[in-house]
C-alpha cells in the first residue's frame, strides 16, 4: 500500500488548552480525574466503560453556556438520569486551563444541585495564581446566584471585589458576566467554552440535500456538508484542494468533490471517480468516503475551534487508514485541542502513550481512568517495537480488557515477552 503523504508540520497556534478535568456524580463518573491532558487525547475502553459519558460532560458544559442549564438538564432527563446512582451530592465539573502557553493556570469549578423548582448552580468560581510563588485566589466566586467578581485584565488578590446578584440561581455567572467587556478573563472562558465543537457525525446525515448557502463549520451531525464544501470552495480554495488531495490518497481513484446548485436552490454533494465522466451523488457514495471527507474538513478547518470532540472516529473507516488518521489528528492538535473516543486498536496504534487514556468500570460500577504511559511496562514494550493497539488487544494493559470478568486492574505478567512489530495482534 502506498504510504500516505505526510502533512507539513502545523504552526502551533496560541489557543486555550485544557490541562485537567475532574468530574463527580455525573452518571457513571462518580469521581474521575484526567491530569496533564495532551493536545490530542483519545479515550479507549470497552463498551459501557464511560467514554461517551466523558464526551457528554463536554457537551453538557457547552450546552449550559449556549442554551442554558435548564435545557441541558432537561435534555438529559434531569437528575434522575444525570446524577450517579447511589449518590445525593452535587454534580461537579472542574477544569484547569491556560489561555495561552506560559499564562497562569486557571481553575473553573462548577457545582450543580437540584431543588423543587429545578437545577441550581450551588457553587461557581474561577481561581488562579498570578505569581509563581503567590497563593491561589478566586477572582469570581458565586453561590446560588449571589457572589462577587474582580474585574480587569489581570485580577489581583488585593483588587476591589464587585458584588453581583444574578436573576436566578440557575444562571451561570461566567456566562452572564462573561458578556461584559470589563471582565476579560471571565469573557475569555465564556468564548472558549461556547466555541467548542463536539461532533456526532453520521454518514446518512452527510447525504442530505440542504438549502444552498455557504456555512463555515460542520453541524454536529454533518447534515450541512454540502454547505461547508461550498464555503471552502469559495472562500478557501487552496485549503479545499488540500482536503480533496488528502481524501484522494485514502479513496482510490477519487478525482473531485463538489457541491452542485440545483434549480430549486438546494445543494447536491457529488463525488467523481477518475475512470468515469459523470460524478456520483452523495447518496450513492460509501459511508467511509463521507466520514473521511467530514473528518478531513474538521481537521483542516482554516479557522478551527479551540477544542474538537469526535465520537468513535473509526466507524466506517478502513482499519489500515486509522493510524494515518491519528497522525492527521496530531497535526491538527497544534491548532486545536482534540478529544476523541474510540475502541479501535488500529487508531490506537498511531498514538503516543501520553495521548491515550484507558477507561474501565470498577467493582462498584463506577468509571476509572488511567493514562497509558502510567501502566507498568508500556513504555518498555514500545521501546522494543510494540504498538499501543497491539498491547491493548493482547492483554498487556493493566486495565481496560473487555473480556475481563470485572473492571479491576489486571496484574501484568512480567514473564511475558514484549509484543514486537509484525506480531499477529490484530
Amino acid at each position: 500500500m502506498t504510504a500516505l503523504r505526510q502533512r507539513p508540520p502545523a504552526t502551533v497556534v496560541s489557543v486555550p488548552r485544557l490541562e485537567y478535568l475532574r468530574v463527580r456524580n455525573y452518571r457513571a463518573l462518580r469521581d474521575v480525574e484526567f491530569k496533564n491532558l495532551a493536545p490530542l487525547t483519545v479515550l479507549l475502553g470497552p463498551n459501557g466503560s464511560g467514554k461517551s459519558t466523558v464526551f457528554d460532560v463536554f457537551a453538557f458544559l457547552s450546552e449550559c453556556f449556549t442554551v442554558g442549564l435548564r435545557r441541558a438538564w432537561d435534555k438529559r432527563n434531569r437528575f434522575r438520569e444525570l446524577r450517579t446512582r447511589g449518590s445525593d451530592g452535587d454534580i461537579v465539573i472542574e477544569i484547569k486551563y491556560r489561555e495561552k502557553p506560559g499564562d497562569p493556570l486557571i481553575t473553573y469549578h462548577l457545582a450543580i444541585g437540584e431543588e423543587a423548582t429545578g437545577p441550581v448552580v450551588t457553587e461557581e468560581w474561577l481561581q488562579w495564581r498570578r505569581r509563581p510563588n503567590g497563593r491561589p485566589f478566586r477572582f469570581l466566586n458565586f453561590q446560588r446566584g449571589t457572589g462577587e467578581v474582580i474585574s480587569g485584565d489581570n485580577p489581583d488578590e488585593f483588587d476591589d471585589r464587585i458584588p453581583e446578584t444574578l436573576e436566578s440561581p440557575e444562571i451561570l455567572a461566567v456566562n452572564t458576566l462573561g458578556q461584559l467587556a470589563r471582565h476579560p478573563r471571565v469573557s475569555a472562558l465564556r468564548r472558549f467554552i461556547t466555541s467548542w465543537y463536539l461532533s456526532y457525525l453520521s454518514a446518512d446525515s452527510a447525504r442530505s440535500v440542504p438549502e444552498a448557502g455557504p456555512q463555515e463549520r460542520l453541524s454536529q451531525t454533518g447534515d450541512n456538508l454540502p454547505n461547508v464544501i461550498q464555503y471552502l470552495r469559495e472562500r478557501h480554495p487552496s485549503r479545499f484542494q488540500e482536503i480533496v488531495s488528502a481524501l484522494a490518497e485514502r479513496v482510490p481513484r477519487l478525482e473531485k468533490v463538489d457541491a452542485e446548485l440545483l434549480a430549486d436552490g438546494r445543494l447536491l454533494l457529488e463525488i467523481k471517480d477518475a475512470p468515469f465522466e459523470r460524478p456520483i451523488l452523495a447518496k450513492f457514495a460509501s459511508d467511509g468516503t463521507l466520514k473521511m471527507l467530514s473528518y478531513l474538513i474538521i481537521l483542516y478547518d482554516p479557522t478551527p475551534p479551540p477544542l474538537i470532540g469526535i465520537e468513535e472516529s473509526e466507524n466506517h473507516i478502513h482499519p489500515r487508514l486509522l493510524p494515518g488518521l491519528a497522525e492527521e489528528c496530531r497535526s491538527a492538535a497544534a491548532r486545536s485541542q482534540l478529544m476523541i473516543t474510540s475502541h479501535s486498536p488500529y487508531l490506537v496504534d498511531g498514538l503516543r502513550p501520553e495521548e491515550l487514556w484507558v477507561l474501565w468500570r470498577d467493582r462498584n460500577g463506577y468509571t476509572q481512568a488511567r493514562r497509558a504511559d502510567e501502566m507498568k511496562g508500556v513504555r518498555e514494550f514500545l521501546a522494543q517495537g510494540a504498538k499501543l493497539g497491539q498491547l491493548w488487544m493482547e492483554g498487556f494493559f493493566e486495565v481496560g480488557d473487555p473480556l475481563a470478568a470485572t473492571g479491576a486492574p489486571i496484574p501484568v505478567d512480567e514473564s511475558r515477552p514484549a509484543v514486537t512489530e509484525g506480531s499477529d495482534a490484530h
